[in-house]
């Protein structure tokens, strides 16, 4: 059932698989690179490809493994120290039946089974041996070993000489990375200057535990010219990139968690800032070394590989925040599997199974879960950015379940891991979310401003409509208003003069010059109202220079003189028609006045300006009268109300024989216009 479920993911996966790693591979051949020939094939010139080997198998103890370690550590490689320090146990056997042909790559898938804490586990000794023909029998300066996967415990290589078997690298030093590192070993100019075989006789020990997984992909012989740039983008690839892409993502996030600082009511960017930490955890082992003892190992690995699965519930968590949508539940439920999955997988629990490939088997199950989820709610919704991010997390999640395979041995066995260039492509559609949903603020905010910008040019529109109906209303109620005014003022003064007149006539009791003065009055006072209509700006001075030229004539044919003594004046801003006429009948009649009672042969008309108010005096050489004596008329009265009016008043200074002043004055500014009509 097991054989069968992988076959079924290889073949889900095969189209997948394809163009990626047809462009991969491109990458990784190397420059004039060959394979080394089967028995029936003929040699070419270049580097040469192992795919077969032959095998020797060793039985060890723990000890056997101490030792033979030991006396790696201590060697210095000179001629012959190789066997003279290692019992024959511990080194490749001599006889040729105990060599057995293999395939390369060669792999034992992982398995749930016992843990790796018995007190005496047993361990094997792998020896591959290979042979290389150096290129029309001529050595080059240097030659190399490259492997691109070599996962198991410390690995040694030895060449062997015609002293015996020599070694010529071992990382013990990296041992515990070698399972994403690819293997690279030079070989000392001397060991093929001077060497007269025509070919070279290598051996790779690979020690392993019993029963345990193991990994030995096939082996690159050649120069190491031709060589190098292939490991060198091996490396890049299996090294460079993640680590790369762990940093970016580190500056990432460190950007995204200050915009939360400024902006706590967004989420979003608290959950990225947490996924990249996740991925950091993750990806430690490309940063730094790992622990030393087997506990300290156990720990690591369980912190890297679980994070995982946080890694991937703070991806959906992410990437349903551009939904419309909120769905707890499935927030909750998946943060509950992450978290029991995670304490389930601890180092202290399930010691019987291989808690690595539970771990993974874990992390592909929240990822199936999760991308499906995701991609039903991109699918419901119809977000174009949401619909991305769950394409790229469809992606990411056949490329998991490559590791996945990779990693348990049970498929593609040279492949590199490809979750960080799943993780490129998941982190470049969520900055082509973000920046969608930027962009489409900023298009919501010019529509807006757009549709402000319209409102207020139509209401704009409309309150200038309704203030030019305003004006107009209040030009109506204003004419209606000067209208009434006039016909009050026709009514109370021309009118009624014209009535009394008319019935006096009717009567017999006025003769004709005294309807000629009435009329004339009536003219005058005509006169008046229309003078009050003239636009004179609120300046009292253009006032009475109007009225002067109307009753000029007049008094000179009374016999006055009049005599103008009349200064600048500030404009009076309360100044309107209706105290426009109160004054010009307050003077009107002071130099009616005059004439008519005074017997005074000079008139003098004088402005002056004394700060807060303003005077205008008449004054003429009559015969004046005793103000203290005189009775209360109706005229003097009239012409204090009328300066009561007009916000001033009147003052009336005579004496016989000297003549009569009488002294208008009016406040510059005025709290507030009368509302009395003029009498």
């Amino acid at each position: 059932m097991a054989e069968s479920l992988r076959s079924g993911w290889m073949r889900s996966l095969a189209l997948v698989q394809a163009l990626l790693f047809s462009g991969l591979l491109l990458l990784l051949q190397p420059a004039g690179a060959q394979m080394i020939p089967l028995p029936e094939q003929a040699p070419r010139s270049g580097g040469q490809q192992a795919t077969t080997a032959r095998l020797a198998i060793s039985q060890w103890s723990a000890d056997d493994l101490k030792a033979w370690w030991a006396a790696l550590r201590t060697m210095d490689g000179g001629p012959g120290s190789f066997p003279d320090h290692l019992p024959p146990r511990l080194q490749p056997p001599d006889d040729p039946a105990a060599w057995r042909p293999v395939s390369l790559p060669d792999v034992r898938t992982r398995e749930a089974g016992k843990g790796l804490s018995a007190e005496d586990p047993q361990y094997q000794m792998r020896w591959y041996r290979l042979r290389y023909t150096p290129p029309q029998g001529r050595w080059s300066t240097s030659v190399a070993l490259y492997m691109p996967r070599l996962v198991t415990m410390a690995a040694a290589v030895l060449v062997h000489t015609e002293e015996g078997w020599r070694p010529v690298f071992d990382n013990q030093a990296g041992a515990r990375e070698q399972w994403v590192r690819p293997l690279w070993a030079a070989f000392p100019a001397a060991l093929t200057e001077l060497r007269q075989e025509q070919e070279l006789d290598v051996v790779v020990a690979v020690p392993v535990l019993r029963d345990s997984f193991y990994a030995v992909s096939s082996a690159w012989l050649g120069a190491r010219e031709d060589l190098e740039p292939q490991y060198q983008r091996r490396w890049a690839l299996q090294i460079g990139v993640p680590q790369a892409t762990g940093l970016t993502l580190v500056v990432l996030g460190l950007f995204s968690f200050a915009l939360w600082v400024r902006r706590r009511e967004e989420p979003a960017y608290l959950l990225f800032a947490l996924a990249t930490v996740a991925w950091l955890v993750r990806n430690l082992h490309y940063h730094l070394d790992l622990p030393r003892t087997r506990l300290g190992l156990e720990w690591f690995w369980w912190a890297t590989h679980a994070s995982m699965s946080w890694v991937m519930l703070l991806t959906f968590l992410f990437a349903l925040r551009f939904a419309r949508q909120r769905h707890p539940q499935f927030d909750r439920a998946m943060a509950i599997f992450v978290i029991a999955s995670s304490l389930l997988s601890m180092p202290i629990w399930l010691s019987w199974l291989d808690t690595l490939v539970l771990q993974h088997a874990v992390n592909a199950i929240v990822g199936t879960i999760g991308t499906l989820f995701v991609g039903a709610v991109a699918v419901r919704e119809g977000s174009r950015e949401l619909r991305l991010i769950a394409l790229s997390l469809l992606l990411g999640l056949a490329l998991g379940v490559h590791d996945l395979f990779l990693l348990a041995g049970w498929a593609w066995p040279e492949h590199i891991y490809l979750m960080p260039f799943a993780t490129l492509i998941i982190v470049v559609s969520f900055l082509y979310a973000v920046q969608r949903r930027y962009v489409g603020a900023l298009d919501e905010v010019e529509l807006t401003n757009a549709s402000l910008a319209q409102k207020l040019e139509q209401q704009g529109a409309q309150l200038q409509a309704q203030h030019d109906r305003l004006r107009e209303a209040e030009r109506q109620q204003a004419l209606l208003i000067e209208r009434q005014r006039l016909m009050q003022d026709m009514h109370d003064g021309l009118g009624s003069s014209l009535l009394s007149a008319m019935v006096a006539v009717e009567q017999g009791s006025m003769d004709q010059d005294k309807v000629v003065e009435v009329l004339r009055e009536c003219v005058d006072d005509l006169r008046l109202v229309i003078d009050s209509l003239e636009p004179v700006g609120h300046d009292l001075v253009s006032l009475l220079a109007t009225m002067r030229y109307r009753l000029g004539k007049r008094l000179q044919a009374g016999g006055l003189v009049l005599e103008w003594d009349v200064q600048d004046l500030p404009p009076l801003e309360w100044l309107e028609p209706p105290d426009a006429l109160h004054v010009l009948r307050l003077m009107q009649e002071a130099l009616s006045n005059v004439l008519k009672h005074a017997r005074a042969t000079r008139v003098r008309m004088v402005t002056r300006h004394h700060g807060s108010y303003v005077e205008i005096r008449v004054e003429d050489d009559g015969d004046g009268f005793d103000v203290g004596n005189a009775p209360a008329g109706r005229g003097l009265k009239s012409q204090q109300r009328r300066a009561q009016r007009l916000g001033g008043h009147v003052r009336i200074d005579s004496s016989p024989g000297h003549g009569t002043r009488l002294s208008l004055r009016l406040p510059v500014l005025r709290k507030g216009p009368t509302q009395q009509n003029p009498g």
